[in-house]
Order: structure tokens, then C-alpha cells, then sequence
């Protein structure tokens, strides 16, 4: 992804992410790169990660959620790019 404009990213987070501190790590970074949405654990060993912002940001996010900095042991992140559809205050846990 290339382009300059406001973007969501979704991403869901496979592998030991849980009861870590993934999601408050997640929301700390998606902040400092001044995203909104939301990190929710979800079934399976899973986080989906909500941000909409400047593209690039999400691409940072989308970097650091991959990095061996994330807490845990993330094993794949599967990703799509969508319109931002607004509506999103702050970057929350769930």
C-alpha cells in the first residue's frame, strides 16, 4: 500500500497474544502514531486490530503488530485495507 490518504487497516493477530499484554501494547503504539479503533480478543488465540488514520501510520501499526517487539508470540497477521467509515474516538481494549 502506497497511498497517502486516510486508510482502516484490520488485522488479525494469530498466536500466543492473550493475557500478555498485547492489546494494551497495540493500543500504546496505535496512539502514538495517531490511529483510532480498537485491539478485541477474539476466539482461537486471536486480536483483531481496528485502526483508521494516515495510511502510512497504519503501515507502521501493521509493522509493529509483525515485529518481535509485539509481547506474546505472534505467528501470522492476516490483513485488509479498507475506506476509513469513521465513528472512532481513541483506540480502546476490548
Amino acid at each position: 500500500m502506497t497511498d497517502t490518504g486516510t486508510r482502516r487497516l484490520t488485522a488479525w493477530v494469530h498466536g500466543e497474544v492473550q493475557g500478555v499484554g498485547f492489546r494494551w501494547w497495540t493500543r500504546a503504539r496505535a496512539l502514538e502514531l495517531g490511529l483510532v479503533g480498537s485491539a478485541t480478543n477474539l476466539p482461537g488465540r486471536r486480536v483483531e486490530v481496528v485502526a483508521e488514520g494516515p495510511a502510512q501510520a497504519c503501515e507502521s501499526l501493521l509493522v509493529a503488530l509483525r515485529s518481535a517487539d509485539a509481547p506474546g508470540s505472534v505467528e501470522h497477521v492476516a490483513e485488509q485495507w479498507s475506506e476509513p467509515r469513521g465513528g472512532l474516538d481513541g483506540f480502546v481494549e476490548r
